[in-house]
């Protein structure tokens, strides 16, 4: 079976390999659709994530879904040809944080696409039977890959505790800001501005249900005047541009709320501490997602006419290095890029 390898800073190898049968527990599936993550694009540009350099050669892709091959000996209720998403993270359930139900901060944790763990660029992949996510007949593979981002927006709203007609700005209309944006709407949120340098990136955030976009040319000086100088009450930086976790503390209402979802290439990020000191704002980093996928599927399956449109462009595993070069600039109108056959 063929792997996508990263083996160099925006160098693409796919080369034929062995592929186990599944233990007992396991099932092996054909992988049909991955989605390219910001976290993947990281890795393909900069060799690495912030202190976390890349380890060559690299097997990325956490976005997956798949159809089943075969199931390991002590596999019930699943059969060959059945179509599912893909859970990545293998947490041991047994530490300090499986224990106080926060899986995704397992101190162990075997997550499939890093610390050397191969991902889901490939044809076909072994993972735990009880990684698999059901999915109804009318969810495409290719929007099943939307259920693992989607997961990361709904976790960062438990941070945001939105009320009802409460405001809120979200930073970057890639496709975590983007669903981000549908999360908010669906959650409640009164005015949502969304702010995006990139054209065709503003019209899907309008699309998603934005009331207001903007094109970052001073998005803090509209904000205000848009909210009587009041600022919103929750600000999500889903960019990790060069200063829009700044923009948000500008942005924000005194004691609001700063979800931080972004993925920064640096190690460090500096903060404008006065204004987060002064307006007592509250600050929540988030890291992947915590028991949200099902909830994830869910709205999915209610929503898919709203979410698949977010999926504008497919290329097979042969192609994968034409697939990041458009994903990373931001080419050809693309939203999310699927790499795979589905």
């Amino acid at each position: 079976m063929r792997a996508a390898e990263l083996v160099g800073v925006r160098e693409f190898r796919v080369v034929e390999r062995e592929v186990a049968p599944p233990d007992s527990g396991e099932v092996q599936v054909r992988v049909a659709a991955v989605g390219i993550c910001g976290s993947d694009m990281h890795n393909f540009t900069e060799g690495g994530i912030g202190d976390s350099p890349c380890r060559f050669p690299a097997i990325l892709g956490h976005e997956p879904s798949g159809v089943v091959l075969k199931t390991g000996s002590a596999v019930t209720g699943v059969q060959p040809g059945d179509h599912f998403a893909l859970e990545p993270a293998i947490p041991c359930g047994k530490c300090e944080m499986c224990s106080r139900h926060k899986s995704h901060l397992c101190e162990n944790m075997r997550f499939m696409s890093s610390s050397g763990i191969p991902g889901f660029f490939q044809d076909v992949v072994n993972l735990p039977a009880r990684n698999l996510i059901p999915v109804p007949s009318h969810v495409g593979l290719r929007e099943a890959t939307l259920i693992e981002p989607l997961a990361v927006a709904l976790h960062s709203l438990t941070f945001a505790r939105i009320q009802p007609g409460e405001t809120a700005v979200v930073f970057g209309s890639g496709p975590i800001g983007l669903l981000t944006i549908a999360a908010l709407k669906m959650a409640g949120a009164g005015r949502v501005w969304a702010v995006e340098p990139v054209a065709h990136r503003r019209a899907m955030a309008r699309a998603m249900g934005a009331d207001v976009v903007l094109s970052g040319d001073d998005p803090v000086r509209e904000i205000l005047d848009g909210t009587g100088r009041r600022g919103v009450d929750v600000a999500f930086d889903c960019a990790a541009g060069a200063d829009t976790v700044n923009q948000c503390i500008g942005a924000l209402a005194r004691s609001g709320r700063l979800i931080y979802t972004a993925i920064p290439a640096a190690a460090h990020v500096p903060f404008y501490a006065v204004g987060l000191r002064k307006k007592e704002i509250a600050f929540f980093n988030v890291y992947r997602s915590n028991h949200q996928s099902e909830r994830a599927r869910d709205i999915l399956a209610g929503h898919t006419g709203l979410f698949a449109p977010l999926v504008t462009h497919v290329r097979p595993l042969e192609s994968i290095q034409e697939a990041f070069e458009i994903a990373v600039s931001y080419a050809d109108g693309v939203g999310k890029m699927i790499v795979g056959t589905a």
